[in-house]
């Protein structure tokens, strides 16, 4: 089995890049957002007016 030379060991290495960047890049695109609602706590926060 012959030896890669570095070229050709650099070249497959961008290219295992290009395609995972290209991978990332379509999976994060392809979902469509849902809306975000208001966010309502479901505690209730008592203010006090304190008189000194």
């Amino acid at each position: 089995m012959p030896q890669m030379a570095p070229l050709l060991w650099l070249n497959l290495f961008f290219l295992f890049c290009a395609t995972f960047l290209g991978f990332l890049i379509i999976n994060f695109f392809i979902k469509v957002p849902l809306r975000v609602s208001k966010f309502t706590p479901s505690f209730k926060v008592n203010q006090l007016d304190w008189k000194w």
